[in-house]
């Protein structure tokens, strides 16, 4: 099963899967409301709207499983990404991204390695991955790394069309 097919819920809680993303760059993120990188919203908002006329996507998914840092409803996050951030982006359900009840979608992302060569569970709020189109995670960039870091930004670039 690739990544596409996984069933998703949109925030507004409309069912769907990520197949209108198969041939964009995606940058997968688990979001928190709460969090002392909350402000990287805006560098995410920023990339996707800088880059999304060439085909790039953030696809955000909040998540309430570090320090309860996104415990609002999904009305909550909208009011707030939108007031605070003027999120465009794609926001879907909230999700567990490890554990048990650790969303199919995320099962496949912590697969990919980090950096050191690690793969597993996602370490906290904002760990980001870029996924190709086709479906492949070609990058899992931490958490303390912002969005728009001259690195990752490298590396959404080399996979956008001219």
């Amino acid at each position: 099963m690739s990544l596409y097919d996984i069933p998703v819920r949109t925030l507004a809680g409309k069912p769907g899967d990520l197949s209108p993303y198969r041939d964009q760059v995606l940058l997968v993120v688990n979001v928190a409301s709460q969090c002392g990188r909350t402000p990287q919203y805006a560098a995410l908002e920023q990339l996707h709207r800088r880059y999304g006329p060439r085909g790039f996507t953030v696809l955000g998914f909040p998540c309430n499983q570090f320090g309860q840092q996104e415990p609002g409803t999904a009305e909550e996050i909208q009011e707030f990404c939108s007031a605070t951030y003027d999120v465009t982006f794609p926001l879907f359900e909230k999700v567990d991204v490890n554990g048990a009840r650790r969303h199919p979608l995320y099962t496949i992302l912590t697969a990919a390695p980090d950096e050191r060569g690690v793969a597993g569970d996602v370490e906290w709020n904002f760990e980001k991955f870029l996924v190709s189109p086709g479906g492949t995670v070609v990058h899992r960039i931490g958490s303390r790394v912002k969005p728009d870091a001259p690195d990752v930004v490298a590396r959404i670039e080399a996979l956008l069309p001219g």
